[in-house]
């Protein structure tokens, strides 16, 4: 299991390196950087973008390597009402996984032991959906 992020102001890549730390140094990247090897398991930490629209970068990384998408996270803002973090449903909604966290900006504390829970069922091989919010 490995984080891979998509940041746009930073927020989600501080998260997601709060994350790493607090779940025993996962491995974490940006999906600009070097891919996940085809098929290894990560979690999608992302930001939305717009009125609810999942980004560009995200999109385009996912297209290639959704194979190995078991959840994701969605950062946003509540001031955009319904949209807020709307691009982590889309994707969870048309890759079938769980939505994982909705972030307002950076989350908090208890969003990330929500998500660190949720990392360290899935390194252990449990799986299970355990934090989600579906």
């Amino acid at each position: 299991m490995r984080l891979v992020f998509d940041s746009l102001t930073g927020n989600v890549r501080r998260f997601a390196l709060a994350v790493s730390r607090e779940a025993g140094g996962v491995p974490v990247g940006s999906v600009r950087d070097a891919p996940p090897p085809p098929g290894e398991p990560f979690l999608l930490l992302t930001y939305t973008f717009g009125r609810g629209e999942v980004p560009a970068s995200t999109a385009a990384f996912l297209r290639s390597h959704a194979g190995g998408l078991r959840g994701v996270v969605s950062s946003g803002s509540y001031h955009w009402g319904e949209n807020f973090g709307r691009a982590g449903d889309r994707i969870a909604s048309e890759f079938r996984v769980p939505l994982v966290a909705r972030l307002n900006k950076g989350g908090t504390v208890s969003d990330r032991e929500q998500v660190t829970r949720w990392v360290r069922s899935h390194l252990s091989g449990g799986g299970e959906t355990y934090g989600t919010l579906d």
